[in-house]
């Protein structure tokens, strides 16, 4: 219990203080790069990372907890921690070999390895499957070609597990340095939220990939993949519970203050049908957030087990899919709250709603998450794709 506190206390302190920067940053449009070294000095960029790696050992409950206060600061900054711990990590822990671990899971856990986790390609988003970028065996090594697009961290990371196809159309997992030869980065800033996260695009040109840096078995890419996203969804559901808290807290203060008609709008019955929504939305993304961890945990428990993670996929993707809609819809109901000054990024409900619109996109989005739980009720001969 005292590692949980204390867990959470550094994960508060953190958001504390880098507050006033992200708040700057924001206005000024531009990468808050005193994510990773406040992160680091708060020792919180290995939570989920076991100990005996340098980690905080942080269990799922509390990792979610922690993920939910960060998303508070925004979903660009959860997003950080979304591909760095949730997807990376969490991967390497899985599925990376002992030398793996400590060539990269270790010093990640410090701030000296940021990742990156390179899925999605320009004609590739929701189904990974029609991904282009391709390996092949080259002597005692691989050669990796193709583009990665919209990748979160990748202008900043020292390291990215990058996914390709065998020209059989097996995918594999791939450790690369992001200063390996044949790399060409690219930032994207024309995006509609999240300024203050790096988010880029790659190129790998006869990239050459030693073999020791393959994760997992050659054409085991796609079960990675999947498992990875389990617990990506995962941190976006807890980040928009997150963004929901805040902009309650905001929709509140502000409505307490604001006096319209001789009296403060809080009394007022239509901004209290906002407050009275935006609480329904914490409280229920809140419950779908704690249940999915349950199955989460229980699929950690016996990792093997196929049934179990089939269960803990669903309860996510459940998850997920209700969390970023309910932190839209609280967003939009906060700026409606603050009137004109809700229609300004001088504060925070205007953020979180341009923000948060990007959750009903990455990780699954909206449309291939309904057909996800659809199928997990009328059954797999069902699937809409397979």
């Amino acid at each position: 219990m005292q590692a949980h506190e204390q867990i959470l206390k550094d994960v508060n302190a953190f958001c504390e203080k880098l507050r006033p920067t992200e708040d700057v940053c924001y206005l000024e449009h531009r990468y808050n790069d005193q994510i990773i070294p406040l992160a680091s000095e708060f020792d919180i960029l290995g939570l989920p990372v076991p100990e005996e790696f340098g980690g905080r050992g942080a269990s799922n409950r509390t990792y979610v907890r922690a993920i939910e206060r960060i998303g508070m600061e925004g979903s660009g900054v959860r997003s950080v921690f979304s591909v760095h711990s949730s997807l990376a990590q969490k991967t390497l822990v899985r599925f990376g070999t002992d030398a793996q671990k400590e060539k990269y899971l270790r010093p990640s856990a410090k701030g000296k390895v940021i990742f990156a986790f390179a899925l999605t390609e320009p004609d590739a988003g929701s189904n990974p499957q029609e991904m282009k970028t391709t390996f092949k065996e080259d002597g005692g090594s691989y050669l990796l070609n193709g583009t990665k697009y919209l990748i979160t961290n990748a202008g900043i990371a020292d390291a990215a597990i990058v996914f390709a196809k065998a020209a059989g159309g097996a995918m594999s997992a791939f450790l690369v340095d992001m200063k390996t030869e044949g790399i060409e980065k690219e930032d994207l800033v024309s995006k509609m939220g999240t300024p203050t996260t790096n988010t880029g695009m790659f190129e790998l040109a006869s990239c050459r990939i030693p073999k020791e840096n393959l994760v997992g078995k050659e054409g085991a890419g796609w079960e990675i993949a999947k498992q990875a996203l389990v617990d990506g969804r995962m941190s976006v559901a807890a980040g928009c519970v997150g963004s929901i808290r805040d902009c309650l807290a905001e929709a509140v203060a502000y409505s307490k203050e604001r006096t319209q008609y001789g009296k403060p709008i809080a009394k007022h019955q239509l901004i209290q049908e906002h407050i009275a929504a935006i609480k329904l939305h914490l409280d229920s993304s809140k419950m779908m957030v704690r249940r999915a961890t349950a199955f989460r945990e229980k699929w950690d428990q016996s990792p093997s087990d196929r049934e179990l993670l089939s269960k803990a996929d669903l309860a996510v993707a459940e998850a997920k899919l209700f969390c970023a809609n309910a932190a839209c819809d609280a967003a939009d109901r906060a700026v409606q709250v603050l009137g004109g000054r809700g229609w300004s990024y001088l504060y925070r409900p205007g953020r979180h709603l341009v923000d948060n619109r990007v959750c009903r996109i990455y990780e699954g989005a909206d449309e291939i998450l309904k057909l996800k739980i659809a199928s997990g009720v009328l059954g797999e001969s069902y699937r809409a794709f397979s």
